[in-house]
């Protein structure tokens, strides 16, 4: 019977004057937050918030998500955390969906907070950045110690994007996330309490959740903050903050690295890079590399696996490009349609099975069923497995281009379009095609002041990659659309109208 807040309660318990938190030049201890915390939880309950009911966050990156998010736990809640750029009808959705009562709210987002509040009637509590807003939620004796809770009891519930319908709610339990959280910080990135770790991934989002705050707080290190992730900020608070642990998507590190003030950098703290959200285009890993002079360590996962699944390990062989080994207390495999495994070195879906996988989604028996058909949940991701248990993801399922018969796998031309010196980003599509079914297009973002026209993208291409994958129409964007992590949102990516 374990509550994931006892992560925080022990480790105030055992150091209550380190720095928990690190957030525009000031310290939070952890028996500060832990107190904090108490407070929030003492609060709800005195509000008739009860054992598994469910408590909505709308927060950017502040000290008052930590707070509120053990206060939840700590009174025996369900934690909702929840993007704060959503609108009112998709916080409707999330709100009603959920049936969270209560939901904590960034000042900035509480009309739309209230507008979407108003079907499902959750009460809306705005916060400050250390916490609840000064008279908006009042009473109760804190609450200390946590509130039991059984080990298979749903501790969060994140609402995944999807590429269809509506978004689901994976329903993680305590210990889903407590093992997961204790493998990120022990076996993979082997993080101690001396370790300061960069906190620019979005705290709703599962990979700064668990990998970030709970990690940090399991081994006491520090988290140090920004609200939102600029490369820039990013760049003064790893060199300000001595950082050890970055933690990013792809693109963060794109961004940092293409900075105008990345030769500033003062790299020299850092030991530790994990990326993960998306394939890191070798390029990218390389010159971040090589400047910085640090290993990035790439990972997979998803919010349906609380989220690490793979990862290269410390204590093996890196092999770039790759996703790694399954982690500690996962099994991962490539199946066909049938569910069969698929022979070593052949494309498959990867299909994982282990303490890491959510208990189902939030009311969706049916979903669930076909997420998880035989024990082994199916991600839609595909990839070959080498004969030393090293997976690399070809491509989504949904995201495979089948042209003339022939499967394109965006990924590969992605790739290769990266190498090319006037590319900074480069997302690669299926068009229509009345003969072949699918053609194969990519949106290209180029690096500042390069000239390059789309024509000399497709030449260049052509010389360098199989005829049937070379893309047919290359367009120039000023951005591809990003999702809250920065994740490059290839389902967005449309080719615009000839002529």
């Amino acid at each position: 019977m374990t509550n994931l807040a006892t992560v925080l309660t022990n480790t105030a318990q055992a150091r209550p004057d380190a720095p928990a938190l690190k957030f525009m030049g000031h310290d939070i201890g952890y028996g500060p937050l832990a107190g904090m915390a108490a407070k929030v939880a003492g609060a709800l309950r005195e509000n008739g918030i009860q054992p598994g009911d469910r408590v909505a966050i709308i927060l950017p990156n502040v000290p008052a998500f930590p707070v509120v998010f053990w206060g939840i736990l700590l009174a025996g809640g369900t934690v909702v955390p929840m993007n704060p750029l959503l609108k009112a009808g998709e916080i409707d959705y999330f709100f009603s969906d959920s049936g969270a009562k209560v939901a904590f709210v960034w000042p900035d987002f509480v009309d739309e907070a209230t507008k979407g509040a108003a079907n499902a009637g959750t009460r809306i509590i705005p916060c400050g950045p250390m916490g609840p807003a000064d008279g908006t939620l009042e009473g109760g004796e804190p609450i200390a110690e946590a509130v039991e809770r059984d080990d298979e009891e749903t501790a969060i519930i994140l609402y995944t994007s999807g590429t269809t319908g509506r978004p689901k709610g994976a329903e993680l339990t305590h210990r889903n996330v407590r093992l997961n959280a204790e493998r990120s910080s022990g076996s993979i990135l082997e993080v101690t309490h001396d370790d300061i770790v960069m906190g620019c991934l979005p705290l709703f989002h599962v990979f700064g959740l668990v990998v970030g705050l709970v990690a940090a707080t399991t081994v006491g290190a520090s988290l140090a903050l920004i609200p939102r992730f600029d490369p820039g900020e990013a760049i003064k608070v790893i060199s300000n903050e001595k950082v050890t642990i970055f933690q990013g998507v792809p693109t963060m590190y794109a961004a940092i690295l293409n900075h105008p003030e990345a030769d500033a950098m003062d790299a020299t703290s850092l030991r530790a890079c994990a990326s993960g959200g998306s394939a890191m285009p070798l390029e990218v890993m390389r010159g971040f590399e090589e400047k910085f002079g640090c290993m990035v360590l790439e990972g997979y996962g998803l919010s349906e696996t609380s989220p690490v699944a793979s990862f290269n390990m410390p204590d093996r062989e890196r092999k770039p490009g790759t996703i790694g080994v399954a982690i500690p207390g996962c099994e991962m495999r490539c199946v066909d349609l049938e569910g069969r495994e698929v022979p070593v070195g052949e494309v498959g879906e990867i299909a994982i099975r282990g303490d890491n996988v959510m208990k189902g989604y939030w009311n969706k028996p049916e979903a669930t069923a076909e997420a998880i058909p035989d024990g082994w949940f199916r991600t839609g991701d595909l990839a070959p497995m080498d004969d030393e248990g090293y997976f690399t993801i070809v491509d989504r399922k949904k995201d495979m281009i089948l042209r003339g018969g022939m499967n394109v796998y965006p990924r590969e031309v992605e790739e290769l379009l990266y190498t090319h010196p006037d590319v900074l980003e480069a997302a690669v599509v299926g068009m229509p095609d009345e003969l072949l079914g699918e053609q194969v297009g990519a949106a290209v973002a180029l690096r500042p002041g390069a000239a390059v026209t789309p024509e000399e993208i497709v030449e260049w291409s052509k010389e360098r990659i199989a005829a049937y994958k070379y893309p047919r129409r290359v367009w120039i964007v000023n951005e591809l659309p990003k999702g809250p992590t920065g994740k490059i949102l290839r389902r967005e990516v449309h080719a615009p109208a000839e002529g």
